[in-house]
């Protein structure tokens, strides 16, 4: 085939065109920030699960420290109530009875206290983990929308880079002769396309030409449209090329 040698450096500015489309077409479609975005949202999933579990046993140690109170508030009620009988009874055997009693109810009372230290120590604990696991889950939130915010901006920043590189692609390739770029299109579903030849090397596949290869590029005639024997793309020629 044959081509002015204009069309075929503007065959250039297409391939270039057309790597900025892909370039910012992947950008769009999978910006840098959306696999740790997706990280951050299994890990906050992991995190709020491991959130219930933890104000669920906090409840729990709440229901337990509720039901001490209130057991404890029932010895004290009886010890009044014994305390008050015994101080007015003038019946010995009843006097010794509430006596006992009353003594079985300190010793209860100073189980409950007990206990009711232990669950609230173990709920200390277990509001200081919440509240770490909260700011867990807060750090994880905060990144996941600023890495998000970006996400967005690199996406609307890529589709206009898409879109501009679109139409000057278009714009381009309108000026090229038609049988060029449609022998142009063909070769660039299997390779870059086109290519600059800088110093005899290949700018697509960065492959030195061999001699033979080399000189029967420079005895080509000027229009003559010539591909890499190694990649196959356009060969375009300029002052460059070291032929």
């Amino acid at each position: 085939m044959n081509a002015s040698p204009v069309d075929q450096r503007r065959l250039l500015e297409v391939a270039e065109l057309e790597t900025r489309i892909r370039q910012a077409d992947a950008a769009r479609r999978n910006p840098p920030q959306a696999a740790r975005v997706q990280a951050l949202m299994a890990r906050r999933q992991e995190l709020a699960q491991e959130l219930t579990r933890q104000l669920g046993a906090r409840d729990d140690l709440r229901a337990d420290l509720a039901r001490i109170e209130s057991d404890v508030a029932m010895v004290d009620a009886r010890r009044a109530r014994d305390a008050e009988r015994l101080s007015s009874t003038s019946n010995m055997k009843e006097a010794q009875g509430l006596e006992h009693e009353l003594g079985s109810l300190a010793r209860r009372k100073r189980d409950l206290e007990d206990a009711e230290l232990e669950v609230m120590e173990r709920l200390e604990e277990a509001d200081a983990s919440v509240a770490a696991q909260e700011t867990l889950i807060a750090d994880t939130n905060a990144e996941g929308s600023l890495l998000s915010a970006e996400a967005k901006r690199v996406v609307a920043e890529a589709t206009a880079a898409f879109e501009a590189a679109t139409r000057d692609r278009a714009a381009v390739a309108g000026s090229v002769a038609a049988d060029l770029l449609a022998y142009y299109d063909r070769v660039a579903a299997r390779s870059s396309g086109a290519a600059l030849l800088r110093r005899g090397t290949c700018e697509g596949c960065r492959m030195v030409l061999a001699g033979t290869d080399l000189q029967a590029v420079r005895l080509a005639a000027p229009d003559a449209v010539v591909t890499c024997p190694e990649c196959g793309c356009i060969l375009v020629r300029t002052e460059e090329s070291g032929l």
